[in-house]
């Protein structure tokens, strides 16, 4: 019998048409079992959002006749734990009975076989709880595959690269088994530190093909600085073996330099900079970051030519 899945679809309400086209792709799956989605608004206004998905509310209800999956449904929570995406995700996974819960960001959108690639990896592999796959990134007119090289992520591959395709969009897990850490501020980086423990369990079962659409340019978090030197100073201090690996401490380095000068904190940025360059001499963010703390491009120029390439700072 397959498992069933519950899917996490945090929203603050501000994007009807794209939480539709997510919320109708998972409900959309070929997975054979169970589906059950809980949207959970985030400080937003739960009525509106109802009537934002009104046609694709239903109680649990069997597929039709003929079709191979089990049962969907749909419903609409408040978050009731901490504001914020961390909180929001606890909300729904408390909301949840069924064996596999998988998060889907509202603005992105899960592809055919998504849900199926994912389970049969998980079911294949003894003992293990967490499973991810490749992304499909669109940024304006362009989409560009970013795959991982890999089927199992280790603790080490987490550390050493931030790894974009372990996307949290992607994650599948056994119920009961993780929470987000609603100790992340302002929600920065707890996908990251969700995968680090889970890896640390047990390596991810990865699916390296892209099977979800990660939308880029309209997120919440995109260019604030300040909470993202937070999430980063946050991840240090949670996961001290971050600051170990040369190529991984120069990278998050690297990132602490670029925010600082996109702030236009210049002797920051060039601290930070420094430490970058003496743990890896090599590492591409570090110069940019100096050209933006000098006025000589914009942080924001620097992360729209990153982004039509699919890569992020």
């Amino acid at each position: 019998m397959s498992p069933s899945v519950g899917v996490v679809i945090p929203t603050r309400g501000r994007r009807p048409d794209q939480l539709r086209s997510a919320t109708r792709a998972t409900l959309g799956q070929d997975h054979s079992g169970a589906v059950e989605v809980v949207i959970v608004v985030d400080g937003g206004d739960p009525v509106s959002v109802v009537d934002q998905v009104a046609g694709l509310l239903a109680g649990r209800v069997p597929a039709a006749r003929g079709e191979t999956t089990g049962a969907r449904g749909v419903r609409v929570v408040a978050n009731r734990l901490s504001p914020g995406l961390p909180g929001a995700r606890n909300t729904g996974i408390a909301a949840l009975g069924t064996d596999l819960v998988a998060f889907c960001d509202d603005d992105d959108q899960w592809l055919p076989g998504k849900l199926s690639a994912q389970v049969a990896a998980l079911e294949a592999a003894p003992g293990a709880e967490f499973s991810s796959c490749a992304i499909q990134v669109e940024y304006g007119s362009r989409r560009v595959p970013r795959l991982a090289g890999t089927d199992l992520v280790t603790r080490a591959h987490l550390v050493r690269s931030r790894m974009v395709m372990v996307h949290s969009s992607t994650f599948l897990f056994r119920r009961g088994t993780f929470w987000v850490d609603e100790s992340a501020p302002n929600g920065q980086n707890e996908d990251w530190d969700l995968a680090l423990r889970a890896a640390a369990r047990h390596p991810i079962v990865h699916v390296d093909r892209p099977l979800v659409r990660v939308r880029w340019g309209g997120s919440l978090y995109a260019t604030r600085w300040a909470d993202r030197i937070a999430g980063l100073e946050w991840m240090l201090a949670r996961h001290p073996d971050l600051a170990v690996d040369p190529r991984g401490a120069a990278r998050v380095y690297g990132q602490l330099a670029f925010h600082h000068a996109a702030l236009g904190r210049r002797r920051e940025a060039g601290r930070w900079a420094w430490r970058a360059f003496a743990a890896r001499h090599g590492e591409p963010r570090a110069p940019l970051a100096l050209a933006v703390a000098a006025g000589l491009v914009s942080a924001q120029a620097v992360l729209s030519t990153l982004h039509h390439r699919g890569h992020g700072i």
